[in-house]
């Protein structure tokens, strides 16, 4: 993969705490799911087990884990964390979503 996902420093100082309260996960998983209002939305989890497909993603102490189908609808992606007036979230910033939701949780290609 040429253009892997990568990960803002945002997104890796938060998995970082998020990781950091629960000692029995050391990892959050990002995968793509069927379904949404675009045809496809994010899902994210906190893990404590890694697949042997997996794109490992680390950066500041913090681990992304996305199994191998997933990477190909993320190819290229900004995974984010935002802080706003809206709300604290994670974004995935996907150069290749044609449409997306309000929400920033669904998308389609």
């Amino acid at each position: 993969m040429s253009n892997t996902v990568s990960l803002t420093d945002a997104a890796a100082r938060r998995i970082a705490t998020i990781v950091a309260k629960d000692p029995a996960k050391t990892a959050l998983r990002v995968s793509v799911e069927g379904g949404g209002c675009s045809g496809f939305s994010y899902k994210f989890d906190l893990v404590s087990d890694q697949g042997d497909d997996d794109l490992v993603i680390e950066k500041n102490n913090a681990r992304v884990l996305i199994d191998s189908m997933s990477v190909v609808y993320m190819e290229g992606s900004e995974i984010d964390f935002v802080d706003n007036l809206m709300g604290q979230s994670f974004q995935i910033k996907n150069p290749n979503a044609v449409a997306s939701c309000g929400c920033g949780t669904s998308f389609a290609i």
